[in-house]
């Protein structure tokens, strides 16, 4: 990875960034109790598989989701850790399948003591627009508070696709927090093709 000395953040500016790097802010948002919400009408080819045992199925969802947009946390996650999370019996994962592919990602975390979090919701190129995300959100908060559940939460950043604050802020979530996220670009250590979310320019450190 990439070695930089501390760069101290100005928070009443700008702060230059070691080229190598990328930058986000991150948005937290919570959700104390289920929205009331009519169900939506599903196509019947629609159906969620629980991926969490299939590896090779989960990182190939993943990347189809998560490449436009530099998702890049469980693309360099090394298979044991990956495993070590997917095989908890407290996570699940689910592929939304529309009867000839894989087309969107779900997945909950119940580990937290009385908390879930929705660590991944997305769907695929050329599905968004379809009530896919709507019919996932549903499922997420359905299932979310299946259990004793105090707060339901995710989080969501700027790398993401531009419309998902609001969709999250429409689904009955609540922002209450705010960070910056600076990580290496996974695209100049082979992780995602150079490529990957051509929105954000790829910025290559001089030799």
């Amino acid at each position: 990875m990439t070695s930089t000395s501390a760069v101290a953040l100005n928070l009443d500016g700008y702060t230059d960034l070691p080229l190598g790097k990328i930058a986000t802010i991150v948005t937290y948002l919570k959700m104390r109790k289920p929205p009331d919400r009519s169900p939506i009408q599903q196509p019947q080819a629609w159906t969620l598989q629980r991926i969490d045992h299939d590896r090779p199925r989960y990182r190939s969802l993943f990347r189809a989701v998560g490449e436009p947009w530099l998702w890049f946390s469980r693309a360099m996650m090394p298979d044991d850790q990956l495993a070590a999370i997917l095989d908890d019996p407290k996570v699940e994962a689910y592929a939304l399948h529309d009867g000839t592919g894989d087309v969107g990602l779900l997945e909950l975390d119940f580990r937290p003591d009385d908390e879930v979090e929705l660590a991944f919701l997305g769907l695929v190129p050329g599905f968004i627009g379809k009530g896919a995300g709507r019919f996932l959100m549903n499922e997420a908060i359905r299932r979310a508070f299946t259990r004793p559940a105090q707060r339901f939460f995710v989080h969501t950043c700027t790398l993401d696709s531009p419309g998902a604050l609001t969709f999250y802020m429409r689904s009955g979530f609540t922002p209450y927090r705010r960070a910056i996220e600076v990580a290496d670009d996974p695209r100049l250590h082979g992780f995602l093709p150079r490529e990957a979310a051509p929105h954000i320019p790829l910025l290559v450190p001089q030799t």
